[in-house]
């Protein structure tokens, strides 16, 4: 397991992606590499946009697996639930969801965790 908090900026989505794709090579993984770099972008974004309150930050965690998963989650600080809406401009749910093998919300206190995991090879 890594993971890596990051405080409430835009700047670090492209951080937790990089993040996302150092820890993916150290570990040996490059089999969907694209696909969960962009899911943690999708996450991290979410929780900046609706989770983060201000002064607080969003914690990135990923675990890699024996039986060959991946696994991201993004903690934040936000009241309610992630969930997929129809708004044009929320798509980032829908995304990780046709990306990802599976994935969720756990509630947490405060916020939640979202998460997605990845079956490779």
């Amino acid at each position: 397991m890594r993971d890596r908090l990051y405080l409430r900026s835009p700047r670090t989505v492209a951080a937790a992606r990089q993040f996302t794709r150092d820890t993916l090579h150290a570990w040996g993984v490059d089999e969907r590499l694209d696909d969960m770099s962009l899911c943690v972008s999708e996450l991290a974004t979410n929780a900046l946009r609706y989770g983060v309150q201000p002064g607080r930050g969003y914690l990135l965690r990923l675990f890699g697996f024996e039986d060959a998963t991946v696994r991201a989650e993004v903690h934040d600080s936000g009241p309610g639930l992630s969930r997929i809406t129809d708004r044009p401009h929320g798509q980032g749910l829908t995304l990780v969801q046709a990306l990802a093998d599976e994935w969720g919300v756990v509630p947490r206190t405060p916020g939640k965790i979202v998460w997605c995991e990845f079956r490779i090879g």
